[in-house]
């Protein structure tokens, strides 16, 4: 996703990511931003703030797909998945919850469509100590 859409959807104020194609699957997933910052849709959406790209910036989970049928439904989800008026045959919503930004951004070369990533192995500890401890407050705090 390109910024400002990967921190919109961070920030939990992007529900719904259009997509022309669809995806079977369902769960949580890390969130990329990618090196393209598409300037129009900052200046659209009133964005002015230096982007994290290039780089792993958080989570969230895709518990849905809505199949879009028309553009006046992709018109009325406008609020939630905050799109210009050139949607371009994109016809699925992906549905998103429970974002989560990570305070340490894993650098990372993205790719096209869901793709699995290998953590970098680095010299520097504090970035999987951080991710580790981030993942098991998240886990603990968050069910008890």
């Amino acid at each position: 996703m390109s910024q400002p859409f990967a921190d919109l959807i961070i920030l939990g104020k992007k529900t719904i990511e259009l997509r022309n194609w669809n995806t079977n699957f369902r769960g949580e997933f890390l969130i990329h931003s990618p090196l393209k910052i598409r300037v129009d849709d900052c200046n659209r959406l009133k964005m002015n703030k230096k982007f994290v790209t290039g780089a792993i910036i958080g989570k969230a989970e895709l518990y849905d797909v809505k199949k879009y049928n028309s553009l006046k439904e992709i018109k009325s989800d406008k609020k939630f998945h905050l799109s210009s008026k050139n949607f371009q045959n994109k016809t699925w919503g992906f549905m998103l919850k429970k974002p989560k930004s990570f305070r340490i951004p894993i650098p990372c070369k993205g790719q096209l469509g869901f793709f699995d990533v290998e953590i970098p192995k680095t010299k520097n500890k504090d970035i999987v100590t951080d991710i580790i401890d981030e993942e098991y407050r998240y886990q603990w705090i968050g069910h008890h």
